[in-house]
């Protein structure tokens, strides 16, 4: 009599049992809730708003001289010179410049906070190399001050990311940068999530100081492999759950796994990458990557050595988010041009940013991409202020998934807007009004638009 090892035979009877569920009376199809912690923003109830003869700064390679902007209903409504529109407020912007609101792809406010004390540092999930599970969302603190600073820098939206000592880190989230008392008050509606992955020295020393996978850029790349391998499983058996139940089958659906919810929203397009990576060789092989396992390599931040490669980069369509002039401070850091941004922008149907990943930085993004401009422009490139404010702009709103609802001075786009005093490029440029969806939510001459987080209530 043939005898069947215990563990075939276990895995005959599930499969029978499986068999038989599937042929009974459907049981109530499970679905994974993809958005739990909704955003909850509204725009602040708004009259009309004429801004008349600035210099306009479209986002779009435009520059218009002696121009007005119509904010209606909290959005542009028209562009042009002399409008001919009967708006409840009137702000004669002679001698200034407007441009869209300035968008920063890459900060920690809220997760890394001010004050920079040891009970405040919630940004990085130092537990293993893969924490796809975590979202930044949930360390926000909306009463950083820092998020008042940076809005009186002109900045309307900002993507909040996790740290990077994890091959995963988490997701991030993108917030309108207004007053609030709730993360989900702040929080960008219908902005995709995205997913912080991190190259490099970071992950390796990390885990390596702890004698774990992984220690090396070999060790990296290992387990970017064997996550992304099973999401694929993972994403395999929610398919088969779902096409079964459509086909009128009882299957049992796939335990849930919120790590691996994330990596499959990536693998379906819902949730975008945002790379920490320095090296050029090592931006290539995480392009590489994405296409071994059929997802999009999406922005790479930091960037360094991204001049190496730029036309690699627009051809896979991914932004460069980038310093001005951030180098040395470790080895991969060590080989950089102050022309990087340039170089990356000036390659056919690129997508350059400036980024701060600083809570000081972010202050004065406007003079980040002016220090580009300035250094390339002294070395040969012929760059415009007009095609400068995209870096910050519409490039950095295509780099988070919202570029049809921000970072441009068009017809629908929401009315994030900021008037500045002068040029935002130059080094006196100052803010003197921010708006976002056509509310002003800054006034640097109006200390009823000036914002201080309960916070800083009673500080000296």
């Amino acid at each position: 009599m043939q005898k069947f090892a215990p563990s075939l035979l276990a895995v005959g009877l599930a499969a029978a049992l499986v068999g038989c569920q599937e042929n009974g009376p459907q049981d109530p199809k499970i679905t994974i809730n993809k958005n739990p912690y909704p955003s909850t923003y509204k725009p602040v109830a708004t009259s009309s708003t004429l801004i008349t003869n600035a210099t306009v700064l479209t986002g779009t390679g435009e520059r218009l001289d002696q121009t007005d902007v119509l904010l209606v209903d909290g959005k542009v409504q028209q562009v042009g010179k002399d409008l001919s529109a009967n708006a409840d407020t009137t702000i004669d912007a002679m001698g200034k410049w407007v441009t869209p609101g300035i968008i920063d792809v890459h900060s920690h406010l809220g997760a890394y906070p001010s004050p920079s004390v040891e009970s405040h540092q919630d940004g990085n999930e130092m537990t293993s190399p893969n924490t796809a599970e975590v979202w930044v969302e949930h360390s926000v603190w909306p009463q950083d001050p820092g998020f008042n600073r940076a809005r009186e820098g002109g900045i309307t939206s900002l993507q909040i990311l996790p740290g990077s000592a994890n091959l995963f880190g988490g997701r991030g989230v993108t917030l309108k940068n207004v007053p609030a008392h709730t993360m989900q008050a702040m929080k960008f509606p219908e902005a995709p999530n995205g997913l912080k992955m991190a190259c490099g020295e970071n992950p390796k020393r990390v885990y390596g100081r702890q004698g774990t996978l992984p220690s090396t850029r070999m060790g990296n790349m290992a387990g970017y492999r064997m996550a992304w391998a099973e999401a694929q499983e993972y994403k395999r058996a929610w398919d088969k759950y779902d096409a079964d139940y459509e086909a009128g089958l009882n299957p049992e659906a796939p335990v849930r796994d919120i790590k691996h919810d994330t990596l499959r929203a990536v693998l379906e397009g819902e949730v975008l990458i945002h790379n920490h990576c320095y090296k050029a060789e090592e931006m290539a092989m995480m392009i590489d990557l994405s296409k071994e396992f059929n997802y999009h390599a999406g922005t790479f931040h930091h960037g360094v050595e991204a001049y190496k490669i730029a036309d690699l980069l627009a051809d896979n369509g991914s932004c460069a988010a980038l310093w001005p002039d951030w180098w040395g401070f470790k080895m991969e850091a060590y080989d950089m041009v102050q022309e990087n941004v340039a170089i990356v922008d000036a390659v056919k149907n690129s997508c350059a940013v400036v980024h701060s990943d600083s809570d000081t930085t972010i202050q004065r993004l406007n003079q980040e991409a002016g220090k580009v401009m300035f250094r390339a422009n002294e070395n040969g490139f012929d760059i415009s202020e007009q095609h400068a404010i995209k870096w910050i702009t519409s490039n950095a709103a295509k780099s988070l998934g919202i570029e049809d609802k921000t970072g441009s001075l068009e017809a629908g786009k929401q009315g994030d807007v900021v008037i500045w005093n002068q040029s935002p490029f130059s080094v006196y440029a100052k803010a003197e009004q921010v708006f976002v969806d056509g509310a002003k939510v800054y006034d640097r001459n109006d200390s009823a638009f000036q914002a201080q987080s309960d916070f800083m209530l009673g500080q000296q």
